[in-house]
């Protein structure tokens, strides 16, 4: 069955969703809603110049290739918190992320957004789902991801799939950075991910963490920026799991396998504690 597109011509104020999403605690079902939200959104020079700064991004005239996630940051919510959606938002845990550059991201200043959810699977700690996300220029599809997530607690028929382990590869040190205790804070204000795990040790105690851990979405920037010289300009996914959160403060270490069309990565702390794994590879040509 096909998606019903709903055509929005702006998003929804952040905080109206975020009391959507406080006021929703249980599961009200296990079917994912068909409806899906269109809508054409400005790049924000202000705020994109402020991302590359706190992702150590630098200057480029092309944009990070996480920053179409930033900006679709509020559809996700506005799709996630609707009535229709059976999950609460609260206690979701993002398990991978995957964002394929189809073109080079240069010369963008508008981009049409198309955002879904699709692909509920069982889940031995609940069910999984995967939030689409595709963004579009005149010319056509330029960059699309997928975020698996989790909800504790849904009980779906059949076995939870179990997906093949790729091969590792040699990996050596490519640089660590310090997640200091307030970039939780700093990440929210300016992409707008309020989650309190992220913000201070007493609002993630709330929700069962000793102390304010980072966005998933920050490390894997922060990764992404480290990666340049490994990566094309387009052409290319790059896909991470999510593995024990970043407490902050802490210093993580990123390895990274060398250069070439495919290769790994991973993100520790110190101890061996695995952060985020993942891997990269070029694109077939159409």
């Amino acid at each position: 069955m096909g998606h019903q597109w709903h055509e929005l011509s702006k998003t929804a104020p952040l905080p109206g969703l975020y009391l959507q999403a406080v006021r929703k605690r249980k599961i009200s079902g296990t079917t994912l809603p068909i409806t899906g939200l269109h809508c054409s959104l400005e790049v924000n020079a202000e705020r994109l110049a402020a991302y590359r700064t706190l992702c150590h991004f630098g200057d480029d005239p092309l944009l990070p290739a996480t920053w179409p996630h930033v900006m679709a940051f509020a559809l996700h919510l506005q799709l996630l918190t609707a009535p229709a959606f059976p999950f609460p938002l609260l206690g979701l845990v993002h398990l991978s992320n995957s964002i394929q550059v189809i073109r080079p991201l240069g010369g963008v200043s508008r981009l049409r957004f198309a955002v879904r959810v699709e692909n509920l699977q069982a889940h031995e700690k609940g069910a999984t789902f995967d939030l689409i996300t595709e963004a579009c220029d005149s010319l056509g599809l330029l960059w699309s991801e997928t975020s698996r997530l989790l909800c504790r607690g849904v009980k779906l028929p059949g076995e939870p799939s179990i997906e093949p382990e790729a091969d590792a590869l040699p990996l050596s040190e490519l640089t660590r950075w310090y997640a200091d205790s307030t970039i939780g804070r700093r990440y929210a204000r300016l992409c707008g991910d309020y989650n309190p795990i992220h913000l201070s040790a007493l609002s993630a105690r709330l929700f069962g963490f000793p102390k304010a851990i980072a966005h998933g979405m920050w490390s894997k920037a922060m990764a992404l920026a480290a990666l340049r010289g490994h990566l094309p300009t387009s052409g290319y996914a790059i896909e991470v799991s999510f593995h024990k959160p970043v407490r902050l403060p802490s210093e993580v270490i990123l390895d990274a396998s060398p250069v070439a069309p495919a290769g790994q990565l991973r993100l520790s702390g110190h101890g061996g504690l695995v952060h985020m794994q993942g891997t990269w590879r070029t694109l077939e040509a159409p």
